[in-house]
């Protein structure tokens, strides 16, 4: 077991934050970034070509990270890669001790940097789910076949709160329960009243109850924040907006609401942490868990 399914088990509070691999060959750029963060959160997500965009892969940015003395969660998507080559890199990760993963479909490639890239899409979020708890639990592949040493993993999922219609997501995220996950991690929110009934339909559709890490974005400027308030699914409310163009320092005022939003979500019935979404901007991760009084970090009660 891993130190961060440790505590995510044990019932503490746990915090992870975005890290997102450069778009080039630098190990320091990695290492920097892990840095910024080591001592602040439980683990990183370590993104995989987000937003559809070329950057270093996720898994050997993620043993950049352990040598940082960070825990990586290793983000996997559908987008390129069919189920050889996902059960193949998932074998890989786990015999050089990466055991924490988040699995999705990931960004379409037409929105990235790549357009006429094949969007590869084998399996979709909950298939990858039903891939990995297979791989661990039945130790078999897709196709059947044993495999002699299964791998031992934390397996992770997300989900969209703010998809409209609701019951869309809903559908997903209770299959993906069903199909094992162990924690669901959730896209930014803002929207406190409409997460919260989000929270209770997820309860209410009868699905075993597992761990909620809720996104929270960090943002820096009130150009990124009229700019990601049209994006459909993060539903960021004009308040928040006119908040970050009325500030005469924009990067603290994010901070604050993110702080805010930290201190709400966590007294929310079924939220077990908070997943810190802070874009290029790393140091802020520490100044928003400080802000919300999450330090000292717990220290994982098993590490096996």
């Amino acid at each position: 077991m891993s130190e961060f399914a440790s505590l995510l088990r044990g019932g503490d509070f746990v915090v992870t934050a975005e890290l997102n691999p450069p778009k080039s060959a630098s190990s320091q750029v990695v290492r920097r970034r892990a840095e910024a963060l080591k001592g602040y959160v439980d683990a990183v997500n370590v993104t995989d070509s987000n937003r559809a965009m070329v950057a270093m892969a996720a898994i050997p940015a993620a043993t950049i990270v352990m040598a940082a003395g960070v825990q990586p969660i290793v983000q996997m998507t559908g987008r390129d890669r069919n189920r050889i080559a996902l059960q193949a890199d998932v074998l890989g990760a786990a015999a050089i001790g990466i055991d924490n993963f988040v699995f999705m479909s990931g960004d379409d490639p037409k929105q990235g940097s790549h357009p006429d890239a094949v969007n590869v899409k084998d399996l979709d979020g909950v298939g990858l789910v039903k891939m990995a708890v297979g791989m661990r639990d039945q130790a078999r592949f897709l196709s059947g076949d044993e495999i002699k040493q299964p791998p031992k993993m934390l397996v992770g999922a997300t989900a969209s709160p703010f998809t409209k219609p609701m019951e869309a997501d809903l559908a997903k995220t209770s299959d993906k329960i069903n199909a094992g996950v162990d924690f669901i991690q959730t896209q930014p929110v803002f929207d406190l009243a409409t997460f919260s009934q989000w929270l209770v339909e997820v309860r209410r559709g009868g699905a075993r109850e597992v761990p909620i890490v809720a996104g929270v974005l960090v943002l820096r400027s009130p150009e990124q924040a009229d700019r990601m308030s049209k994006i459909p699914g993060l539903a960021i409310n004009s308040e928040v907006v006119d908040r970050m163009k009325a500030a005469a320092d924009p990067e603290a005022e994010g901070v604050a609401i993110a702080v805010e939003q930290v201190k709400a979500l966590r007294a929310l019935p079924g939220v077990r942490g908070v997943h810190l979404y802070a874009i290029e901007w790393p140091e802020a991760v520490g100044r928003v868990v400080e802000g919300a009084g999450l330090l000292p970090r717990p220290q994982a009660k098993v590490a096996v």
